[in-house]
């Protein structure tokens, strides 16, 4: 339980059909990071609000202090990321290594057979191929498939989400109706540890460095300008670079080894092909042969039409029909059948690079 409307009402809707309920909120911060005790979607005021609404219900309510894994496992990842020039998805890692990882071990440790949690999504078990599937949330605007898609077939056995056939007009509706001090509270946008939206100045803070300002080049080498630190950048990025040009100049690739930012124009960013690794087949078996799918590369992007193989190794590649712009190492692919999450990956490179990205 957060603090916010959704887990509230998750939590509400999970004790109306039967369960015997217990509320956890999962603290991600030392008291003294003031910023994300104040700002953040994680902050003592939410867990606050998450306390009042678990204790209104009768409700056991526990904090989880996972301020060391957190940093470990999200927060150092996410800066390694951005210092070798990839762009990570935070919220992926925190799903993968806490929500649905150590929450499900502390869950069982509490004679807890299932965790429910506020994302938007749907889980049914196949009774033809004994699996169970991950599937797009019912409200479109709010789909979290994509983020969900590392979950195991374990994890999925033991996982509920109770918001994946509302509406959000309608969760808000129930979060007054139940009284919730939340009902009205509004959505967090950001990264829970970036409240502020500037992810380089968090870096600069947290690693104690600054960024160090490189040039940006052409393809061909020719110095176009000077960043202003490879942190503050990411593929496809066009608005922020400071090059004044009769055409809009976007960046093509980022280059940790020589600090170096390569600019190009629109078409330049447009690619058909990617390689994604650690690749998790969810709602399928690993397919022994390609397959058609639409696929997303980034969370707010729409799906486009692909053919997907497995490499050896077990890394993918996805085909697009049409080029697809700012394919971005450290983004995750996700590859859909309609509604049905199939799997999904970290991209590590566009098919066309000669190099493989890595955030070690």
């Amino acid at each position: 339980m957060s603090g916010g409307v959704d887990s509230s009402v998750t939590a509400a809707l999970m004790m109306e059909a039967g369960y015997d309920c217990i509320g956890a909120n999962m603290r991600l911060f030392a008291d003294g990071e003031a910023a994300a005790r104040e700002k953040s979607c994680c902050s003592i005021a939410d867990a606050m609000d998450a306390r009042a609404v678990a204790d209104g219900m009768g409700m056991p309510f526990y904090v989880l202090h996972y301020t060391e894994e957190f940093r470990r496992m999200v927060v150092e990842k996410f800066v390694r990321a951005y210092q070798n020039g990839i762009t990570p998805n935070p919220c992926i890692d925190c799903n993968r290594y806490l929500k649905f990882d150590l929450l499900l071990e502390q869950a069982k440790a509490h004679g807890c057979d299932t965790i429910a949690t506020g994302h938007y999504a749907r889980i049914r078990f196949n009774e033809d191929s004994g699996r169970y599937e991950l599937l797009k949330g019912i409200d479109a605007a709010r789909d979290q498939s994509y983020v969900l898609y590392m979950l195991t077939q374990e994890e999925l056995a033991h996982t509920r989400f109770p918001l994946g056939d509302l509406h959000k007009s309608e969760v808000r509706a129930l979060a007054a109706e139940y009284g919730f001090v939340n009902a009205a509270k509004k959505d967090s946008q950001d990264i829970c540890f970036v409240p502020d939206g500037d992810h380089a100045r968090f870096i600069e803070s947290y690693t104690g460095e600054k960024a160090v300002p490189g040039n940006f080049v052409d393809k061909e080498g020719t110095v176009l300008g000077q960043h202003k630190g490879i942190i503050r950048y990411t593929t496809g990025q066009r608005k922020g670079l400071g090059i004044a040009s009769d055409r809009p100049y976007f960046i093509t690739d980022i280059l940790p080894e020589t600090n170096e930012i390569v600019l190009g124009r629109k078409e330049d960013i447009r690619e058909s092909r990617l390689i994604a690794e650690e690749f998790n087949w969810l709602s399928i078996d690993t397919p022994k042969e390609e397959l058609r799918a639409t696929a997303k590369i980034r969370y707010r992007f729409k799906e486009a039409a692909c053919t997907a193989r497995v490499l050896d190794g077990g890394s993918v590649e996805v085909c697009f029909d049409a080029p697809q712009p700012a394919i971005t190492a450290g983004q995750a692919v996700v590859l859909y059948d309609g509604d049905r999450v199939l799997g999904g990956g970290t991209i590590t490179r566009r098919a066309s690079d000669k190099s493989t990205f890595s955030m070690s």
